[in-house]
């Protein structure tokens, strides 16, 4: 790959300059011969009144803004590599999509700058790296050279790797934060919507569908002119889960939804009797994980492990131990209730306190409570064969 060293005014790379408010459509500039944003670049994530500031103060300071690297993709036409994040900042300054702070305190957008302010800005240079190559290499350098500012996630990799039609099409619907879809997904997903989160979400869920990884399922989408299956995937998934769960609390966020929905929405589910349980557990002081609640209800409340039901503490444990040993001793049978009720050597067996499991005598899903008095002591062996019984 061949690269060549240039130097720009602003005032070049902005001439031309146009934004728009929709993510993923694109930045022009250099009288619209440089894409600003190409389509396996992040979208914009630096109007946070602090980063974007940062960059005019940095230009009125005289300070450098670093290097920036445009691939060159024909004789006329450049896109940018490394650098849209500062480029936009100063970009949007100048057509007045944000202000800054003056050293007098005053909020300043760029018209209302000093003609001398105004000048430092435009005429403050550049330095740019022009680079030749071919698409895996120019991609390949994108990954590498990003360590400047926030790294690329994975996602934003990803979208690098496998540009195209699919990766154009997917941001424009999951990376939207312009999407009012997202009031509804926001309840189930959890992440940033301009880091991609949400497609990296709706990928995982359609790719784990079909038993494959997401860059396998990308790389075979490339090309798509379309969405549909990954659109309708998801949004499937997100109205199964909406009608099994009337309530909406927050620990639904983030769950692993694709996963539950293949394992489980073919069996039905009462609204109503869900709605109950799930307001029983949430008010069970013995429930220590309400992110569990989801799968226990949809798995038949069987496994009390999704919801790391309070168990008895060493001093207990201890207790009863010293208790059912004791009674076992005198009678010349075992510690362990249910080795008693065998026919093999165990039956006599007196286990040591560290080979016993605590357990419920009345299981905690059944309503007993964890107390000494719903406490008792079994083998390992046997508490693991016990289960919720």
């Amino acid at each position: 790959m061949k690269t060549t060293l240039r130097t720009y005014k602003v005032r070049e790379i902005v001439d031309g300059f146009v934004y728009s408010e929709l993510e993923g459509k694109g930045l022009f500039g250099l009288s619209g011969k440089l894409t600003i944003q190409p389509e396996y670049q992040r979208n914009y994530i630096y109007a946070d009144g602090k980063r974007d500031v940062a960059v005019i103060d940095s230009l009125l300071k005289g300070y450098p803004l670093g290097l920036f690297y445009f691939n060159d993709t024909t004789e006329d036409q450049s896109e940018v590599l490394d650098g849209q994040q500062r480029i936009t900042s100063v970009g949007r300054f100048i057509t007045g999509k944000f202000a800054i702070v003056d050293e007098n305190g005053y909020h300043q957008v760029f018209s209302s700058l000093t003609p001398d302010k105004r000048t430092k800005i435009m005429e403050s240079e550049l330095l740019v790296y022009h680079c030749n190559g071919e698409e895996n290499e120019i991609k390949e350098w994108f990954k590498t050279i990003n360590i400047a500012g926030i790294p690329l996630n994975e996602q934003e990799l990803r979208n690098a790797i496998y540009s195209g039609p699919f990766v154009t099409l997917a941001k424009a619907e999951f990376s939207n934060s312009f999407n009012h879809s997202i009031q509804k997904w926001v309840t189930f997903v959890k992440g940033n919507v301009k880091r991609q989160d949400y497609l990296a979400t709706a990928l995982s869920w359609v790719a784990q569908s079909k038993g494959q990884e997401i860059e396998g399922y990308m790389s075979a989408h490339r090309f798509d002119d379309n969405i549909n299956e990954l659109k309708t995937y998801f949004n499937t998934v997100i109205d199964w889960v909406s009608g099994v769960f009337r309530s909406k609390p927050p620990e639904m966020c983030g769950l692993e939804w694709g996963r539950l929905y293949e394992t489980y929405h073919q069996q039905s589910y009462d609204p109503s009797k869900v709605e109950n349980t799930v307001e029983r557990l949430y008010g069970d002081d013995y429930v220590r994980k309400r992110s569990g609640i989801f799968e226990y209800i949809l798995g038949g409340e069987t496994d009390t492990r999704l919801l790391e039901v309070r168990v008895f503490d060493d001093a207990t444990k201890k207790a009863v131990y010293q208790q059912q040993t004791a009674d076992a001793k005198s009678k010349g049978t075992s510690n362990c209730p249910y080795c008693v009720m065998g026919h093999d050597a165990s039956r006599n067996k007196i286990w040591d306190i560290k080979d016993m499991d605590a357990d419920h005598v009345t299981a905690w899903s059944k309503g007993g409570t964890t107390n000494i008095n719903n406490c008792q002591v079994l083998c390992k062996t046997h508490n693991r064969a016990k289960g919720n019984r």
